[in-house]
């Protein structure tokens, strides 16, 4: 088998799939009667512009568009779950934003959601690490031992966060579809048919995973924030903000270069992202590989890649 590149790309939702080329995104969704429910919508149109195709700079925008896409699908999927309990009604911050916006609400919460899990994720992984380090700028005078501790503490708090969440019951579920996704798309790179037997035989692990791309962003950000000084913590802070949009561009290129290329040095650097994945992807069963192949196979009418 001849492996290729392919530039379909996925996100594990509430019991379904969300994939996505360079001309569609689709997303299959399992409902409670069996069914599978088909979505198809358009990227984002930064996507098509010109920066997609500036290397360093096109790793923010891929993340952010990411973030946009994966949140609404992710909100979609939720949808026919909430349908199924007891009538759903908006509170609070949520009711009054449909009451002053109506339609345009949906957009405002997307936003809303993606800037408060950027700015948690800031929060857990740039700041307290940073602060708890900070505490031992009085007894250890290097600067790279000081960085050196503060990459073990984000590391170590990762690494946490990822065991804990995998143990819960609904995310073992979407961890499995999150394997479907993989196995579904080695499929399609590898040239064979997309039948659920052939994506069964096929690894949960995968280079362009997005669990990788984040334990690249944790590296190169340690490396990175090595040469800032520990002399003010907010300095130190208020410096890797304005470094990140290189740290999202560096390991954009990275991830993107492993999952076109191999040999020995691509393993090498591949390797820790595809451990960390041993945690975010779980084996599917056939069912969740149908929903796959229905939303890859909707994605490549769109696209360039043709079904085998």
């Amino acid at each position: 088998m001849g492996k290729k590149y392919s530039a379909v790309g996925g996100q594990a939702l509430i019991e379904g799939i969300m994939m996505k080329g360079p001309e569609s995104i689709a997303i299959a969704v399992r409902k409670q009667n069996g069914q599978i429910e088909l979505k198809t919508e358009k990227p984002l149109k930064i996507e098509k512009t010109f920066l997609m195709k500036i290397p360093f700079v096109r790793g923010s925008i891929a993340l952010i568009s990411s973030m946009i896409v994966g949140i609404k699908a992710l909100s979609y999927s939720a949808e026919f779950f909430a349908e199924a309990e007891e009538e759903y009604e908006a509170k609070g911050f949520e009711k009054w934003l449909y009451e002053k916006m109506g339609d345009k609400a949906e957009t405002v919460l997307v936003v809303f959601s993606m800037v408060f899990a950027l700015a948690m994720a800031f929060l857990l992984f740039g700041v307290i690490p940073s602060f708890l380090i900070g505490t031992l700028r009085n007894v250890v005078n290097s600067q790279v031992l000081l960085s050196a501790f503060e990459g073990i503490v984000k590391i170590s708090m990762f690494l946490a966060y990822v065991i804990i969440i995998s143990r819960m019951k609904d995310v073992k579920r979407v961890f499995e579809y999150h394997g479907a996704e993989h196995k579904t798309i080695h499929c399609l790179e590898s040239g064979e048919e997309l039948t659920v037997e052939n994506a069964r035989k096929f690894t949960t692990l995968h280079p362009r995973c997005g669990t990788s791309f984040l334990l690249i962003v944790f590296v190169i950000s340690i490396i990175m924030f090595t040469f800032i000084s520990w002399d003010s913590i907010w300095i130190r802070i208020l410096t890797k903000v304005v470094l990140l949009p290189l740290v999202a561009g560096i390991s954009y290129e990275i991830i993107r270069w492993a999952g076109k290329n191999n040999g020995k040095l691509v393993d090498i650097v591949s390797y820790p992202g595809l451990m960390m994945q041993k945690l975010t992807t779980n084996e599917p069963d056939d069912d969740q590989l149908e929903v796959a192949i229905v939303a890859i196979k909707e994605v490549l009418k769109h696209s360039g890649d043709k079904e085998k």
